[in-house]
């Protein structure tokens, strides 16, 4: 078996084998498929498209290409993934709401590129907190905290860091069924019983319209099952930020007023999200459950140990504030003129928190922890000229205004929108 047979199937429009596949992704792995190899492959499955089976062989192959983790715990081994948004803090809520329900969440997490933030870099912006730790600390947080939040390491899925460089640079990330592999073989990964999928669609997310969502959702749910992880997805809504706040600090910040009773439409999707994962492993009360865990203090206290599990402060989650970094320049973007908020383009928001510095234009890009915005109003808000839209956290007077000219074109004054609900869709 050589590259160059494999990619040849995949021109004439023949299925590679699973073991093609398993050949093809060890290659990735330890270099022996060259990058033009990779590209060509890459491209082959972008136009000739592969079937269920072939999908499920090729997100299976890229699993196998490195560390498939065992868990030896007295629960279920749970996660959810996102397939991104702005304001979405999801994970930050529902990790520690899950571990306090009596299930274990090792979260393999990224970072941010593009208008969405990433999970990692909102986590780092709390002082020590280690999203790289090795295995035997990673192991121990999750059996003491029932959660850790992590990046994947070097020996996760090799394949896929491979062949999503190649990707990016070939014109072949829209494929749907290496977004499939891509996403599946690094949670498959983690050793997981259930998976729970939040595929976002609407101005702020990367799916802008509901066929696109639910083609993805329907592909996502199918693979993972096919492969042995009992998987449900919720299509929902990112017509405005789910969290009234876009950048790391103030994203945390948000996350831990949730956690400590503040209620919203993050608690209420970190709800329904966290039932549909406890249903698939046999707990049909999750809903109920996840509430008392939130309402409890016991979701903040277990978000707290991960915190101080992953070198975080001791008591992070008592006195929040004082452990995040705050920007020099705070400033309200006041209407300009009175209305009902009829609209709010999610990706320039984010956009204007990447050009604050609050994310990556690419990879190299440092990301200032402190800015971004805050207070950002609602759909259906009715605003008086000179009440604000939003706040804006910046490094220098010069963002800011910057960023104020972002939101005030972001944000639309005009007639009552209809309203949309949370979660519009449930694929299984």
């Amino acid at each position: 078996m050589d590259a160059r047979s494999v990619i040849a199937s995949l021109r004439r429009g023949e299925e590679p084998s699973a073991e093609a596949f398993g050949w093809f992704a060890r290659g990735l792995a330890d270099h022996s498929v060259s990058a033009a190899q990779a590209g060509a492959f890459a491209m082959g499955v972008c136009l000739r498209g592969l079937s269920e089976e072939g999908r499920v062989a090729l997100t299976l192959a890229m699993r196998d290409s490195g560390e498939v983790l065992d868990w030896d715990l007295d629960a279920p081994v749970v996660d959810k993934h996102s397939t991104g948004g702005v304001g979405d803090c999801v994970s930050l809520v529902l990790a520690p709401a899950l571990a306090a329900c009596g299930v274990y969440v090792p979260m393999i997490s990224g970072r941010g590129l593009g208008h969405t933030g990433g999970t990692l870099d909102k986590l780092e912006a709390i002082a020590g907190y280690d999203a790289s730790p090795d295995e035997a600390r990673f192991r121990q947080v999750v059996a003491d905290a029932g959660c850790a939040i992590v990046s994947a390491s070097a020996r996760t899925a090799p394949a896929d860091k491979r062949l999503y460089a190649v990707r990016d640079v070939t014109g072949t990330v829209e494929s749907l069924d290496l977004i499939c592999a891509s996403i599946l073989s690094k949670k498959l990964a983690a050793g997981l019983q259930a998976l729970v999928l939040d595929v976002k669609v609407g101005s702020g997310a990367f799916m802008k319209t509901a066929e696109e969502a639910r083609a993805l959702a329907r592909a996502l749910v199918d693979t993972a099952s096919a492969a042995g992880c009992p998987t449900t997805a919720l299509i929902t809504d990112m017509s405005q930020p789910l969290a009234p706040a876009l950048g790391n600090a103030l994203e945390v910040d948000a996350v831990v007023q949730v956690l400590t009773g503040t209620p919203g439409p993050l608690l209420e999707l970190s709800v329904a999200l966290g039932a549909e994962v406890l249903a698939s492993v046999g707990i049909a009360d999750g809903e109920d459950r996840l509430r008392a865990a939130v309402s409890s203090g016991a979701a903040a206290e277990r978000f707290g140990r991960m915190v101080y599990g992953l070198g975080g402060p001791l008591h992070f989650v008592e006195n929040w504030q004082r452990f995040l970094p705050e920007a020099p320049v705070i400033q309200e973007v006041a209407a300009q003129a009175d209305g009902v908020v009829s609209a709010i383009d999610g990706e320039a928001l984010g956009l204007a928190v990447v050009d604050l510095g609050g994310g990556r234009r690419v990879e190299s890009d440092r990301v200032d922890p402190a800015v971004g915005l805050d207070q950002v109003v609602r759909l259906g808000e009715r605003v008086r000229k000179g009440q604000p839209l939003a706040r804006i956290h910046a490094a220098r007077e010069e963002q800011a205004e910057t960023a104020a000219r972002a939101v005030r074109a972001a944000v639309t004054l005009g007639e009552a929108p209809t309203e949309r609900p949370l979660v519009l869709e449930r694929v299984s």
